[in-house]
């Protein structure tokens, strides 16, 4: 992530029509908090995380994210939660996305 998108974002987010902006930072605060909190994948079932042991919630934003800007704003928001969280949580959510379009970062 270069200087220019820590500070103001990645590109594919900002080209997006305000409306669905404030709707992916939005979730990009959600899954912040999700991978704080939670993780986004999990040992074993149960709460918040579905039988493949994946963050219910964070595997609903991949979708909502694949249906406004498709893989490319995935990657966005990706490298986002990379920056916010560092590797690790980056490659749990990864994990979490598995099975939405085509998803392999």
């Amino acid at each position: 992530m270069s200087i220019i998108n820590k500070i103001f974002g990645e590109p594919e987010i900002r080209a997006l029509d305000p409306q669905n902006k404030a709707e992916v930072k939005k979730m990009i605060d959600q899954l912040v908090q999700i991978g704080k909190t939670d993780d986004f994948i999990s040992l074993a079932p149960g709460g918040p995380f579905d039988y493949q042991y994946h963050h219910r919630d964070a595997k609903a934003i991949g979708r909502r994210l694949y249906e406004i800007g498709g893989e490319e704003l995935m990657m966005a928001v990706r490298q986002t939660i990379k920056y916010k969280l560092k590797d690790v949580l980056a490659e749990h959510l990864d994990h979490a996305w598995k099975g939405i379009g085509n998803w392999r970062p």
